[in-house]
C-alpha cells in the first residue's frame, strides 16, 4: 500500500480525529507507510499536529502533537486498507496552553455559576458572589499565579485577593494539581473560593479532556515557558484512528 492507499489512511485518519474535536483553526495528521514494512505488520508512524484545538468547551488547546512510531498492526488486514493493532502502541505527546487559554477556562460561564453558588466566609460575614473575573499568570518558576476580582452581592464593592500555587502531576498521571498555595501576608482568599478554582483547575487541566477515541494519554512532566503551560504526555494507542 502506497501513493493513494496512503493518501486514504491519511484522510481517514484525520478525519476519524477532525470529528471529535469541536473547532481547530488547523489540523494535520499524517500517516507513513512503507509497503515492505507494511507487509510484515508495520505502519511506520502517525503524527498528529493541531492548533487552536478546542475539545473541552472550557479550554482551548495553542498547539497539539502527537508521534507515534513502529506500529504493529495485522498485515493481511492492513494490505487491504483495514488497520488493526496487534498490541497498543506507545507514542509521546504535547500538549502547549497559553495564559489567554487559561484565562478564558477561567472566566467560563461554568466556573462563575459554580463560583455564584459558593457561600465565602470573610471578615466573619457570609459572602454571595455577584461578579468575578480571574486573571492567570505562568511564572518562570513553574508556578502559576491568580488574580481574583469579585463584587459581593452585600457590598457591591469590589475585593481583590490573589495566591501563587505549584503545577504538580496527579497520582495517576491524568490530571493537574495546584499544590503549595501561598497566598500574600495579610490577604488570604476565602477559603472557599481557593478550593472552588483549584478544583476546577484540576477538572480542566485533566488529560482525559483531551484524548481521542483509542488513544490514551499520561501525565509525564508539566513545564512552565514564555507564558505557555506545556504538559509532555505518554500517548498510548488502543485502536487506529478511523479503523
Amino acid at each position: 500500500m502506497s501513493g493513494l492507499g496512503e493518501q486514504a489512511l491519511n484522510k481517514m485518519a484525520e478525519m476519524a480525529i477532525a470529528s471529535q474535536i469541536e473547532t481547530a483553526e488547523n489540523l494535520e495528521v499524517q500517516v507513513k507507510i512503507d509497503p515492505s514494512n507494511l507487509a510484515k505488520g508495520e505502519v511506520d508512524a502517525l503524527a498528529i499536529k493541531g492548533e487552536g484545538l478546542l475539545m473541552h468547551p472550557d479550554l482551548r488547546m495553542a498547539k497539539l502533537q502527537m508521534q507515534i512510531n513502529s506500529i504493529a498492526v495485522k498485515p493481511f488486514k492492513a494490505l487491504f486498507g483495514r488497520i488493526e493493532l496487534v498490541k497498543p502502541t506507545v507514542g509521546t505527546a504535547q500538549i502547549v496552553i497559553t495564559e489567554a487559554d487559561l484565562d478564558y477556562a477561567f472566566n467560563s460561564e461554568k466556573i462563575h455559576s459554580r463560583l455564584r453558588q459558593t457561600v465565602l466566609h470573610l471578615d466573619g460575614k457570609q459572602l454571595v458572589i455577584k461578579s468575578v473575573q480571574v486573571t492567570c499568570n505562568l511564572l518562570s518558576d513553574g508556578k502559576i499565579a491568580m488574580y481574583i476580582k469579585l463584587v459581593p452581592f452585600e457590598t457591591e464593592a469590589s475585593k481583590q485577593f490573589s495566591f501563587t500555587a505549584t503545577l504538580s502531576i496527579s497520582a495517576d498521571e491524568q490530571t493537574i494539581v495546584l499544590q503549595d498555595i501561598q497566598y500574600p501576608v495579610g490577604k488570604e482568599p476565602p477559603l472557599e473560593l481557593t478550593h472552588t478554582l483549584a478544583e476546577w483547575a484540576s477538572e480542566i487541566l485533566n488529560l482525559q479532556n483531551f484524548e481521542m477515541e483509542g488513544i490514551l494519554l499520561y501525565l509525564h512532566q508539566v513545564a512552565v515557558e514564555a507564558g505557555n503551560l506545556i504538559l509532555q504526555a505518554e500517548a498510548l494507542v488502543t485502536q487506529f484512528p478511523g479503523s
